[in-house]
C-alpha cells in the first residue's frame, strides 16, 4: 500500500471544482494507494511521471519508492498535455 501525498497546487486546483467533481476526484486519488494495480494510468512521454484518467480530469503524479505525490489536477482539453 502506497502513501498518497497531494501538493498544495493540486489541492488548490481541486478546490476550484464543484462539489460533485471534487468528491469524485478525491475518491479516485484514494485508489492510487493500490498502485500499480489500477486502471486508467499511463506513463507520460514528454516529462517524467504518470497521469490518472478521472473522467474529464487528469491527475498527474510521480512515484518515489512507497510515496506517490499528486502534483497537478487539470481538466482535459487540447492543451492538457
Amino acid at each position: 500500500m502506497k502513501t498518497v501525498n497531494i501538493t498544495i497546487k493540486a489541492h488548490k486546483q481541486i478546490a476550484k471544482l464543484n462539489k460533485q467533481d471534487l468528491a469524485f476526484i478525491y475518491e479516485a486519488l484514494e485508489m492510487l494507494r493500490d498502485w500499480p494495480d489500477i486502471s486508467g494510468v499511463k506513463n507520460l512521454t514528454d516529462r517524467p511521471g504518470y497521469r490518472l484518467r478521472i473522467g474529464q480530469y487528469r491527475a498527474f503524479f510521480d512515484v518515489a519508492g512507497s510515496v506517490l505525490t499528486v502534483t497537478e489536477v487539470k481538466r482535459r482539453n487540447e492543451r492538457s498535455y
